[in-house]
């Protein structure tokens, strides 16, 4: 594991070489090297789960990341099917969003392009090293991967599959770099605006606010996710705990997990009756109000504390979540304004209104009525993979996957046209 702390600048200068090289792979090459990349994945399995061993061995199984850490033969199998799906992806670039003929009989067209160099930096989840490595390959960009020194075995693994595919054929295969896991790294990446064109952090609110705040280069926002469901008063209860449920208890460990379930005091009882059997099952701790604890506690759940005031607006990341009673929509649209990530809200409602008013008042890059947030996903919208879940409103919104890894170019064509 590298441990010494040199600049990345070389590394820098690398990528900005390898730019030419990725655009010059035409769309059918940059299919057949995502297809290979997905056989070499399972072919390979059993050295990706012996290098993310050594990275489990060093964390504790109790640890939040630990679920977003491991790899197992069905998610490496679930690695490679995206691939295959973001291999039959039409390609993003060279799009003619606009043509125009002047007077002058120029003609003046705008298109897409690829970003150029993106840096993306992520925590503990080394399926994001092949997210990202497919997408920005689809779309024609250089990649920078700033993974967590917890993934660092398994990440390197990755790459090194990646890399040995894009040498293969006969690519530079500075197209995708792993760099060093030191957290002095991170610095100089977010300041590098003569290499990079843009920075993608993808993990925790801690880490999304240090980018924000220290970078020179353009920063996407993703990850944090701090998602809601409203259990309105005309709820269909029996799905409405079916909802709450899979939205926790699924995979608690992502950003489209519930984290609060907000419950109209009218229906509080007859929704935690039917979903404490389910938390409980589950091992899913409960933070509850002086309005629902007594409820909790009549339907035998185990689990259960009194929530704090810092319980609301919290990600948990972990069988964990905070309930509140509610005093109807409007209580709940401002207790969301006030506590949202802006990420994914829910309301499960029987009132057309009710769900209308919801669905336009709420402020967040997906809101849904009657579905778990846990659908939240580029896979899952049918955009194959994605980097991350953008939460601001410049660019990209929502899923940030492949037709968002592009920008715009002028291409003017004349024939001796002077001003």
């Amino acid at each position: 594991m590298m441990t010494n702390s040199k600049s990345i600048e070389p590394l820098l200068v690398q990528a900005n070489a390898a730019k030419r090289s990725i655009l010059l792979i035409n769309h059918v090459e940059k299919q057949i090297i995502l297809r290979e990349l997905a056989a070499a994945l399972v072919e390979r399995e059993a050295d990706i789960l012996r290098e993310n061993k050594k990275d489990l061995d060093r964390m504790d199984p109790k640890d939040a990341k630990y679920d977003r850490l491991k790899l197992t033969a069905e998610r490496i199998q679930g690695l490679a099917d995206s691939l295959v799906v973001v291999a039959g992806l039409e390609d993003p670039t060279g799009q003619v969003l606009s043509r125009k003929y002047l007077a002058n009989g120029l003609q003046i067209d705008r298109m897409t392009v690829p970003l150029g160099v993106v840096g993306v930096i992520y925590e503990a989840r080394p399926n994001v090293t092949i997210d990202v490595a497919a997408l920005c390959i689809q779309s024609g960009n250089v990649c920078l991967l700033k993974g967590g020194s917890d993934a660092w075995y398994s990440n390197s693994c990755l790459v090194a599959i990646i890399r040995g595919i894009l040498r293969d054929h006969q690519l530079n295969e500075d197209i995708v770099q792993l760099l060093p896991p030191e957290r002095e790294s991170v610095l100089e990446l977010l300041t590098a605006s003569s290499y990079v064109d843009i920075i993608i952090p993808r993990g925790s609110q801690g880490l999304i606010d240090y980018v924000r705040q220290h970078a020179t280069v353009p920063v996407i926002e993703t990850g944090a996710g701090v998602c809601h469901t409203y259990v309105d008063k005309s709820a269909d209860l029996d799905k409405a705990a079916q909802i709450v449920a899979n939205a926790k208890i699924s995979r608690p460990s992502v950003c489209n997990a519930l984290d609060t379930i907000l419950v109209d005091r009218e229906v509080a009882e007859g929704l935690v009756s039917r979903l404490a059997p389910l938390l409980e099952a589950a091992d899913v701790t409960v933070r509850a109000d002086d309005a629902s604890f007594a409820h909790w506690q009549r339907h035998g759940l185990t689990r259960l504390e009194k929530a704090a005031p810092a319980d609301y607006g919290r990600e948990f990341l972990d069988l964990i979540c905070s309930v509140k009673v509610i005093n109807g929509l409007e209580e709940a649209l401002t207790h969301i304004e006030r506590h949202s990530s802006k990420h994914s809200e829910c309301i499960v409602s029987q009132d057309s209104k009710n769900i209308a008013t919801f669905m336009q008042l709420v402020d967040a890059a997906a809101v849904y009525s009657n579905a778990s947030t846990r659908f939240t996903d580029g896979g899952e919208f049918g955009l194959g993979a994605e980097i991350g879940i953008s939460t601001q409103k410049l660019h990209a919104r929502g899923p940030f996957a492949l037709e968002k890894l592009v920008t715009e170019k002028w291409f003017v064509t004349g024939d001796g046209q002077i001003r």
